[in-house]
């Protein structure tokens, strides 16, 4: 079964890593993406820009509108996500608790309940 794992965080967040530390915090990652590749368990996991660089988009009379945002209420925003093909819920929860950051930052997961083929 395929799970949605994402993580939140900020840009408050963010700067306090000193500058020095990011290429050691780089790699735990690139080792994670590594690993559970090697696994099959690990579809792909993407790091998103800052919140300020999204966009909103809408459609109006047939075509593509596109404004700045999203507006958040909140400070935290998704800043990765990852996809996971795994045989058990329980396995989605390891994989979780095994993200570089997991002992600082809480992952969501969330069960894909639908899946489109995209190969047709």
């Amino acid at each position: 079964m395929k799970y949605l794992l994402m993580i939140y965080g900020n840009q408050e967040k963010w700067s306090t890593i000193p500058a020095e530390d990011w290429p050691a915090e780089i790699a735990k990652q690139d080792a994670y993406n590594k690993k559970y590749t090697a696994t099959g368990e690990l579809i792909g996991g993407y790091g998103l820009a800052d919140a300020g660089a999204a966009k909103l988009v809408e459609r109006r009379d047939g075509a593509p509108v596109v404004s700045d945002g999203p507006y958040l209420e909140t400070k935290e925003y998704m800043a990765s996500f990852y996809l996971v093909d795994v045989e058990s819920e329980q396995r989605a929860y390891e994989l979780a608790a095994e993200l570089p950051w997991a002992d600082q930052n809480p992952t969501e997961v969330w069960p894909i309940l639908h899946d489109s083929a995209t190969d047709v």
